[in-house]
């Protein structure tokens, strides 16, 4: 490494045109590929509702002519369905629609009973998506829907096509708005604060940006390969934004510092590589490292999320030990031009050194490290009490704004017709479907459905002696992903199904979109242990590599699981809870989404490590050259402290970009990731990372002797 980056050093050029080129080819295949992400999600673990899917789709040959993927809602105050401008509206958004062989959609001579609203003020149009294109052939719907909307009729749209249309286009705002509108610069001005010099602040931004773009490529090639969701894009631009500029950050601090103490330029360079470098490489691990922990999980998006953060993670480390000694090696002391008037030259000359406000925290904190610790750990403990309420779930178009089709074209279903979804919940019945007992239990569970005010259109609608299958259906009453659904569906499969079925041999399955998220929470609730112990395990022995200690790793899991607990127990208290959601400008939510805490846990504890490799560098090098302990944690703290919190709040600035759009999923996630390392930054680093270490004094180092055979890695520097 130390050879890589001082060749980087002394052939600037080479380097830059190699990083010139990845540049245009990662721009290349974005271009080319980018669109191949996909707006689906999937589990491979195969949930009892995929195993009804399975059976339905080997077993029941279905009528492509008759596939519903969209309802168009027609509804008027003047007319009813039997009039005929309301049949002409009816048959003319047919033919708009419907010109293509791709979209099939049902005049008004097919608008059965069952499709008109009790007051007969309103129709639903059965829309069927048969095309090899539904992405581009549902615009064509919707441009026909807004134009069929006005005068004497309102008609709206809502459906599976519409909905993942409106999200993607959701998504695509808010990283517009958030992230590139917001976050980027935020993150400038505190760079700019931090370095006091324009061309120290660019340089981390500049490195960052080549980062995402390239690894946009490097994700947009591996979604060739692999199901890849469009989410992932929002999360490589985020992560690569906080891991470059952070990776950066930390490497350009250490070399003007060098310079500071009078080094030569290569030399500065030689040193950064030594320390920071080092300390930017094990950070960069143990961030994939709790980025596999996502990969584990049989869930698409999760590990697409995970795929996007890992590669701009390894791009970014590789980026900043070579294409920033590069820079270094070509602008030299340059980096310092432009310096930002009255606080240009303290920042540069405060570089490292032991802040006066820090110090004195810091002082203070290990004066009663007892009673610091104490204090904190029962506020964090405080904090994290409402994660015992904690409901995941999946918001749903409920929650999605209503200037948006899906949105408009559910809350008309919803009044109308008392329903909100296309979403239908089907029990699959596998065995012998004419013997009587089995005939009898489909019946019972019919008459469950039609009983029970949750559902709404029970029917029988597959019965299949000769392939051994028989389907009965019903649509939740409003959104398939509510709690009142969740709970209906519960209630089928834990009591109906097994009431109705009792001395039967036939096997029954639930499946539909609110079993399927059913099965979502129940693999959450699986997994969430495994990722904790995989992440934490990987972690603690990477971290004893590097500093040669078991207890450093040990406090270093405990604390940033006490800044995640915190982090959760305030998500649950402003999202479910509703505790200060207007003040920020969020929805409240029935839950938290269900892949956050999960996702949560991983990129929270891979970024706090960030701050936790560079900061015990800093500490283990001052304790190598003084075995002093409390001396190495105060000057490790105070002299760093500065830069970790410049460094936090980049991170903070851009995760707030996320909280700041209309996507609730996002909301939680932004928000969550903000607060966690707000916490990390202050509370965490300054009063309970120095607290416990006076208390523990040299113990903080004990490595077992049966241990000596690890690498001596010199994190610090040899």
């Amino acid at each position: 490494m130390r050879r890589l980056t001082n060749w980087s050093a002394r052939h600037p050029w080479r380097v830059i045109a190699a990083w010139g080129a990845a540049l245009l080819v990662g721009l290349g295949l974005a271009a080319a590929f980018i669109g191949d992400l996909t707006t689906e999600s999937n589990v491979t673990n195969n949930p009892e509702s995929e195993q009804a899917y399975d059976l339905m789709g080997s077993r029941i040959r279905y009528d492509p002519n008759e596939q519903v993927n969209e309802l168009i809602v027609v509804h008027s105050d003047r007319f009813v369905d039997d009039d005929a401008p309301f049949r002409d509206k009816i048959d003319e958004i047919a033919r708009a629609a419907g010109k293509r062989g791709a979209v099939l959609i049902r005049p008004s001579s097919q608008i059965t009973a069952d499709l008109v609203s009790p007051d007969h003020h309103a129709v639903a149009m059965p829309v069927g998506m048969v095309g090899s294109d539904p992405e581009s052939d549902i615009e064509d719907v919707i441009r026909a829907v807004e134009r069929a909307d006005g005068g004497p009729f309102d008609v709206t749209i809502t459906g599976e096509w519409t909905y993942d249309r409106d999200l993607n286009q959701l998504s695509q705002d808010d990283l517009r708005t958030g992230e590139l509108q917001f976050g980027l610069p935020a993150a400038l001005i505190v760079l700019l604060l931090v370095f006091g010099a324009v061309v120290a602040g660019l340089v981390p931004i500049l490195l960052a940006l080549v980062s995402i773009l390239v690894a946009l490529g490097l994700t947009a090639l591996l979604g060739q390969a692999y199901e890849l969701s469009v989410f992932t894009i929002n999360m490589l631009s985020g992560m690569g934004l906080a891991l470059g500029i952070d990776y950066s950050l930390f490497i350009l601090s250490r070399y003007r510092e060098e310079r500071a103490h009078g080094r030569e330029k290569l030399a500065a360079i030689d040193a950064s590589s030594q320390t920071a470098s080092r300390a930017v490489v094990f950070s960069g691990l143990a961030f994939v490292l709790a980025m596999l922990g996502m990969v584990l999980v049989p869930d698409t998006i999760l590990r697409s999320l995970a795929t996007g953060a890992i590669v701009v993670g390894i791009v970014s480390v590789v980026a900043a030990l070579t294409l920033l000694p590069a820079l270094l090696g070509l602008i030299g002391d340059r980096i310092n031009s432009l310096r930002i008037p009255i606080i240009g030259r303290s920042a540069e000359a405060g570089t490292a050194r032991e802040g006066r406000v820090w110090t004195a925290i810091v002082r203070a904190v290990m004066r009663r490290p007892a009673l610091t610790a104490a204090l904190s750990v029962a506020l964090l403990l405080a904090l994290s009490l409402p994660v015992l309420s904690l409901k995941i779930g999946f918001v749903g178009v409920r929650t999605t704004p209503d200037r948006f089709v899906a949105k408009q074209g559910f809350l008309a279903l919803n009044r109308e017709f008392g329903v909100g979804t296309l979403d239908d919940v089907q029990i699959v019945v596998d065995g012998d479907v004419s013997a009587p007992d089995v005939r009898q239990g489909i019946q019972r569970i019919f008459r469950r459905l039609q009983g029970d005010n949750a559902f709404k259109r029970a029917a029988i609608t597959e019965v299949h002696p000769d392939t051994r299958i028989a389907v009965v259906s019903a649509l939740p009453a409003g959104d398939s992903r509510d709690e009142r659904s969740y709970d209906a569906v519960r209630r089928l499969r834990n009591t109906y199904v097994p009431e109705a079925f009792r001395g039967s041999e036939a096997r029954v399955l639930v499946t539909g979109e609110t079993a399927e998220s059913l099965d979502y929470f129940a693999l959450v609730h699986r997994w969430l242990p495994i990722v904790f112990a995989f992440v934490l395990g990987l972690s603690f022995v990477l971290l004893t590599i590097a500093f040669r200690s078991i207890v450093v790793p040990l406090k270093a899991i405990v604390l940033n699981l006490l800044s995640v607990g915190a982090a959760y127990g305030l998500l649950v208290l402003v999202f479910q809870k509703g505790i200060g959601n207007e003040l920020f400008g969020f929805q409240q939510a029935e839950a938290i989404e269900a892949w956050v805490p999960l996702f949560l846990f991983s990129v929270l504890f891979g970024l706090s490590m960030d701050y936790h490799v560079f900061l015990l560098s800093r500490i283990r090098e001052r304790y190598v050259r003084t075995r002093d302990n409390e001396d190495a944690v105060a000057h490790g703290v105070a002299s760093t402290a500065r830069l970790i919190t410049g460094a936090a709040l980049i991170i903070i600035a851009v995760f707030s970009g996320f909280a700041r759009g209309d996507l609730v999923m996002f909301q939680q996630m932004g928000f969550g990731v903000a607060v966690s390392l707000l916490i990390d930054a202050t509370l965490i680093r300054t009063v309970l990372l120095p607290a416990s270490m006076k208390l523990l004094g040299n113990a903080n180092w004990y490595l077992p002797s049966w241990l000596d055979w690890l690498p001596d890695l010199h994190v610090e520097h040899e």
